[in-house]
């Protein structure tokens, strides 16, 4: 029989590294099988009819297969009652290269209710049908990075009220001094301000990363004109204008909080880098075919510098700009609007223009044309 598999080694944290090979090697029941047998990681075989043919101490573990015996194949399904691990192997079984999934894992019941188990399982498929499965517990990895955005979100909040009282005293103060000490003071309100603004993105971090829970419908051209108006006294200080080009009105269903926040990042982020005079571009794109929109963002500044293209998402950084054009920021504006963007189920592209030459956000977020009814009708907007 012939085999596609070598596993090359394991990675920090558990992660499982491995790379594909090809060789003749005898069944399961010989040497290679008790190679099998000595992993860390679980590691699963089923046949050409999703007969567990092979399973390691590990995977039985895992996945509570304590009733499987070697000599008596049974079908996986029957086995561990997980959807998503069966459609692992059936999407494995038309691809050549492997296949991951990640999902939380319910064990059987026992005296109490089973706990999940976060659980990441790549797949190769092999020769006479066969596919073979790696599973890792990442269980313990969730958990510390629970905890720590709960050290972050209780951090964040217990610093949001000092900075606001510290704020509020400065400014009394600021009312009472003269110049010069006045000045100094005008230099803490500054540093306050900053404060205050990266402790709540911090907060948008913490929160933001979970996936939108009951959506509502929301009217994307209506939130980016209030958007606007709401940074227009930024764009009046540069004269800038913006130009739309889209549909009148545009229903989706998402949080419109964050949304707000995601079109306050990108817009402010535009103002900042735009010339005097220029003008910021906004285009709105429905694709019913695709059942998406896309949400185009162009200012008509400097543009990307191209090394910073691979990291303009990543927390804290902070590309390099054409020094008149500099303005300090925490470097967490542009991983917002990813996380935003991921949590409603989209994506975010960032490139150069190739005609106006300026920063271009690409945003894509799911839509569907079919029109609303019943309790979705979206509610009557002034204008």
């Amino acid at each position: 029989m012939e085999w596609s598999l070598l596993l090359l080694g394991l990675g920090l944290g558990g992660a499982v590294g491995w790379g594909l090979s090809r060789w003749r090697m005898p069944p399961p029941s010989l040497a290679w099988a008790e190679m099998i047998q000595g992993l860390p990681c679980g590691c699963l075989v089923v046949d050409e009819e999703n007969q567990l043919i092979l399973c390691n101490p590990a995977a039985r573990e895992l996945l509570s297969l304590h009733r499987w015996q070697p000599e008596q194949p049974r079908l996986l399904l029957e086995l561990v009652r997980s959807y998503e691990l069966d459609q692992l192997i059936q999407r494995t079984r038309s691809h050549t290269t492997p296949c991951t999934e990640e999902w939380a894992f319910y064990p059987p019941a026992g005296e109490s209710a089973p706990l999940p188990i976060a659980l990441r399982a790549t797949a190769q498929r092999l020769s006479q049908g066969q596919v073979v499965v790696f599973l890792e517990n990442r269980q313990t990895l969730v958990e510390l990075s629970q905890a720590r955005e709960r050290w972050v979100t209780d951090l964040t909040h217990e610093l949001k009220t000092p900075l606001t009282a510290m704020r509020l005293v400065a400014e009394a103060l600021h009312q009472r001094l003269e110049p010069p000490l006045q000045t100094w003071v005008t230099r803490l309100l500054g540093e306050l301000d900053r404060l205050i603004h990266l402790v709540q993105n911090w907060l948008e971090v913490a929160q933001g990363r979970s996936p939108v829970r009951n959506p509502t419908p929301v009217d994307v051209v209506a939130l980016v004109q209030t958007v606007w108006q709401a940074l227009e006294p930024l764009a009046q200080r540069k004269n800038l204008t913006l130009d739309y080009l889209g549909p009148a009105c545009l229903w989706l269903k998402g949080d419109e909080l964050r949304l707000y926040r995601m079109f306050c990042n990108v817009l402010d982020n535009s103002i900042k880098y735009s010339p005097p005079g220029g003008t910021i571009h906004v285009r709105i794109t429905p694709q019913a075919v695709h059942q998406r929109v896309e949400i185009d963002v162009i200012d008509e500044g400097a543009g990307f510098p191209t090394a910073d293209l691979p990291h303009l998402f990543e927390r804290f950084y902070q590309g390099q700009r054409d020094a008149q054009w500099q303005e300090s920021g925490t470097g967490l504006g542009l991983a917002i609007v990813r996380q935003i963007v991921v949590a409603h189920g989209g994506d975010v592209q960032a490139s150069n223009h190739p005609q106006w030459g300026g920063a271009w956000l690409r945003i894509q977020l799911p839509w569907t044309a079919e029109p609303w009814s019943g309790e979705d009708t979206p509610p009557v907007k002034e204008r």
